[in-house]
């Protein structure tokens, strides 16, 4: 009698997939309490405060971990850098049509980011990690020394220097973000050095926890799909207020 072929969500480390999960359901929350804002008066908690300024940077740690994972990282990066081009065309398109401000564009947020990281991973890889870990301080610490700097160069925004006026509603430039991704793929080769889960005794089936690990695989569709149907419900609220 054959045995049952471990699904998709089985196969993988599940505390990745479902912290994962848990972010991007993170994310929505904070996307929506963004969009309440004009609309209802919100005491926004502290935890809301933490992850609105912090959860990009926690997300692309996590994407550095799991890019020392993975083998196909170029094609991921492909596909997840090709959504963020299409947020950017949506987003450009309802700004074009009036329906949209034009500060909301988002010309190069966190899926464009970590699009060029993963595309760039397979060659980066081949360093010593240590150096990665190094490269990745060093870009942090220059974007601590360029912030605040604006150039008039065309796509200086992309690197961490925009023009005086640029503005938008999702943004992730090269520096400093890509050097979080790096030393989180320095952190996940000491800790999934073996490839294996850090909790296989854990209840990793629990309900929550299989919520959690779903979200997590299909987190790039939910990215996708979720601010559409909050604007949506948001604009009947906003309607009918």
């Amino acid at each position: 009698m054959k045995s049952k072929k471990p699904s998709k969500i089985d196969s993988r480390i599940w505390e990745l997939d479902a912290l994962r999960g848990f972010m991007i359901l993170c994310v929505i929350a904070v996307h929506t309490l963004f969009d309440l804002e004009g609309i209802v008066n919100i005491n926004y908690p502290a935890f809301y405060i933490f992850i609105r300024e912090n959860g990009g940077i926690l997300f692309i740690l996590l994407s550095g971990i799991c890019a020392t994972l993975g083998t196909k990282t170029f094609k991921r990066g492909l596909i997840v850098f090709g959504a963020g081009m299409l947020i950017t065309a949506v987003t450009y398109g309802l700004s074009y049509f009036g329906m949209f401000s034009e500060q909301m564009i988002i010309s190069f947020g966190i899926l464009h980011m970590l699009g060029f990281c993963m595309i760039i991973w397979p060659l980066v890889r081949k360093l010593p990690m240590w150096s990665i870990c190094i490269i990745g301080i060093l870009i942090v610490i220059l974007g601590f020394a360029i912030e605040g700097k604006t150039s008039e160069i065309p796509f200086s925004y992309i690197v961490g220097i925009p023009s005086y006026y640029y503005a938008a509603g999702d943004y992730f430039p090269l520096v400093p973000y890509t050097g979080w991704f790096f030393i989180g793929a320095f952190a996940g080769s000491l800790l999934y050095r073996k490839k294996q889960s850090l909790f296989p005794k854990a209840p990793k089936d629990f309900f929550l926890i299989r919520f959690l690990r779903y979200c997590g695989v299909y987190s790039l569709y939910i990215y996708l799909i979720h601010q559409p149907i909050a604007f949506g419900i948001i604009s009947l609220i906003s309607y009918f207020i």
